[in-house]
């Protein structure tokens, strides 16, 4: 039986962004493939048409501030995420027409299987604890941001 997919198993280092700065979902989707492109090493140009191409299909805006983008990326190895807290709310045509402001960028090989769907739950999972979002929202620091979330992966796996 296979453990759980927690958030810190998706969390690499440099993984999680407070006060992302973005005026809306393009510039915030090109933040993001930058900040994704440079951790992975792979070309920004491709993570942003990969964003895109899924935000075509239909939003990835869920609700109550909280977007979760993803994408399947030829020749990613692991499934990996990354977080932004923004400094202030977008508009993200979001499915309640919410502003966004607490984004997981979720990045899958491109032969991710089932693997990629299980990230996804987790992440939506985890985001979808009203308390979880309350502290993020209130959080300003990187650090401590990333400590939440690899503790709310603890607590969801228990």
């Amino acid at each position: 039986m296979n453990r759980p997919v927690m958030l810190s198993d998706l969390l690499g280092p440099d993984a999680v962004m407070a006060g992302v700065e973005a005026a809306d979902k393009k510039q915030l989707l090109e933040s993001l493939a930058h900040h994704a492109a440079a951790a992975l090493k792979i070309e920004e140009h491709l993570l942003t048409d990969i964003l895109w191409e899924r935000e075509k299909l239909g939003t990835t805006g869920v609700g109550h501030g909280i977007a979760i983008p993803h994408g399947r990326v030829p020749g990613l190895m692991n499934v990996c995420g990354f977080f932004a807290k923004l400094a202030k709310p977008i508009s993200f045509d979001a499915v309640d027409n919410m502003p966004v402001d607490l984004v997981f960028l979720l990045l899958a090989p491109q032969e991710a299987g089932a693997d990629h769907l299980h990230a996804l739950a987790a992440v939506s999972r985890a985001l979808r604890d009203p308390a979880l979002c309350e502290t993020l929202r209130k959080t300003k620091d990187s650090g401590a941001l990333t400590k939440l979330l690899h503790n709310a992966s603890t607590t969801e796996a228990a």
